[in-house]
């Protein structure tokens, strides 16, 4: 009994360690958070916000940098939200905590049809919502609970459905250039976020509205890949990689690299643009 409880021991200390080898690495390189930051930490209640905020605590103990983290919750009045999860699970963490109450759910309900997802309606409530909290309370930080596999599937879902070779930042500056986000778990592998989670048992609270329809984009995306990588393994991690190792020269898109400066010989003057679109003229 004792051997089972030491290697169980073991393999969640391993577990820990590489969680939090691949956040502080996520947090180095992107230069996430500095001293003095007060980072708003957004709890969903699922697996990811839970093992961040899990996470992020325990870097806070022993940071080259001192900051701040609080835990804030969006309580979007969907029927049968448990609002008594959170606050009694922050309450004996003993952390800084506020939720913020505002009624999406009806309007997403309303204005999206009942065939249609509701994601992109609901995210971007969501991210007003929460864009204006952080300026109001004045923190410096959001973090987001996005893991290496949502970034992969965003990348993806871009190329597919809209047509640009982009994925999700692991440090973004917001459109209004009031808010930094950040996304500390870039680096860590979705498996490694629910193992973690199981683990610590987190009080899950599933989401009953985008969360529980089965024609989502990304749910066909999240399938693809996982078939990618049964057939290969090692592909997801490949992909990420090449997230990582862009090569400008080698794509299609003249803005990101100056192509008419390549060559040898350059004229004296730049050729016309419109004749060679336009063709031979009489």
């Amino acid at each position: 009994m004792q051997a089972v409880q030491r290697k169980e021991k073991y393999s969640h200390d391993k577990l820990q360690k590489r969680l939090r080898r691949n956040v502080g690495r996520a947090i180095a390189d992107f230069n996430m958070i500095e001293a003095g930051d007060r980072v708003m930490v957004c709890l969903s209640g699922g697996a990811d916000s839970y093992t961040m905020l899990d996470i992020l605590q325990s870097l806070q103990r022993n940071a080259p940098v001192e900051f701040e983290l609080i835990a804030v919750n969006l309580d979007q009045k969907q029927p049968g939200f448990p609002e008594h999860v959170l606050p009694d699970y922050l309450d004996a963490l003993g952390i800084e905590y506020h939720i913020i109450e505002e009624d999406t759910y009806s309007v997403v309900k309303r204005v999206i049809p009942e065939n249609k997802t509701y994601c992109g309606l609901c995210s971007r409530l969501r991210r007003g919502i929460i864009y204006r909290f952080a300026k109001e309370q004045g923190y410096t930080k959001i973090a987001l609970g996005h893991h290496r596999e949502d970034i992969i599937e965003t990348l993806f879902l871009n190329m597919f459905y809209g047509g640009k070779l982009k994925s999700m930042p692991a440090k973004l500056l917001s459109d209004d250039g009031e808010n930094v986000v950040i996304r500390p778990l870039a680096y860590c592998a979705e498996k490694d976020i629910k193992s973690y989670s199981e683990e610590k048992v987190f009080p899950i609270i599933p989401c009953t509205l985008c969360g529980s329809q089965d024609n989502m984009q990304r749910q066909a995306i999240k399938k693809m890949l996982s078939e990618w990588n049964t057939q290969k393994p090692g592909r997801v991690e490949s992909i990420f990689t090449s997230i990582q190792n862009i090569v400008p020269s080698h794509l299609l898109d003249t803005d990101a690299f100056e192509f008419d400066q390549l060559g040898a010989i350059q004229s004296e003057q730049s050729p016309d643009t419109d004749a060679w679109l336009l063709g031979p003229q009489d």
